[in-house]
């Protein structure tokens, strides 16, 4: 089991963002790599969805993580226990990731060879919608005890997602969650968004979330 890294980054010049992030795209295209935006409030299950969809993935894909966090390195720690390449990224007090610090950290990560990369990102739900990361999809996390309201009071995050990932679906007997207002919520503010329904502890729903990673990969490649 190799060791994961851990690299500091600084904020980016906003008025570049973009034109960084379009590089890398086009980099990560070129080497068939699929970077994942995962994005998501402290506490809605970003690393257990990971490891979830690493254990489902591999043996046909390899799959990488980059951990970013203000500080602290507990979850490239327990990513690391999983075998799942993995860097850690600092982000010297910055709330949220941006296309020259995911630039920067792709540089230090020894990322040829993988498949997908999934960016786990600091946790909240302002921050990180804000800046384009240079990822091929933007992905949410939405958990039953956070409620079906967050779309309605954090527009920006649902506007840019791709997909949002409803997790924590085996707590429906203790947290009340309106999955028809949910969904309404989240198309309000991006028709093209799909929605899973999934529980990191149990497996549950992950088969469909699975196969359309797949098939986005596949249409980047085509």
């Amino acid at each position: 089991m190799g060791e994961y890294r851990v690299i500091e980054v600084h904020e980016a010049v906003g008025a570049v963002n973009d034109s960084i992030a379009d590089e890398t795209r086009r980099m990560l295209s070129e080497k068939r790599v699929f970077l994942v935006n995962l994005m998501a409030s402290p506490g809605a299950g970003k690393t257990s969805v990971l490891l979830r969809l690493a254990e489902l993935l591999k043996g046909k894909y390899k799959v990488g993580v980059m951990e970013a966090d203000i500080d602290a390195e507990v979850d490239a720690e327990r990513m690391e226990r999983a075998d799942i390449p993995t860097i850690q990224v600092h982000t010297a007090g910055r709330c949220a990731m941006d296309a020259k610090m995911t630039a920067d950290a792709l540089k230090e990560y020894q990322y040829e060879g993988l498949d997908f990369i999934f960016l786990e990102n600091i946790g909240n739900l302002v921050c990180p919608a804000e800046d384009d990361t240079g990822a091929m999809k933007n992905v949410c996390i939405l958990s039953y005890p956070e409620g079906d309201d967050k779309p309605l009071k954090y527009p920006l995050m649902f506007e840019v997602c791709d997909a949002v990932i409803i997790n924590k679906i085996d707590t429906s007997d203790f947290f009340p969650f309106d999955r028809e207002k949910a969904v309404a919520r989240i198309h309000d503010r991006n028709p093209h968004s799909e929605v899973f329904f999934v529980s990191a502890k149990t497996g549950e729903g992950f088969e469909a979330l699975v196969k359309w990673l797949i098939e986005q990969k596949k249409r980047e490649e085509n």
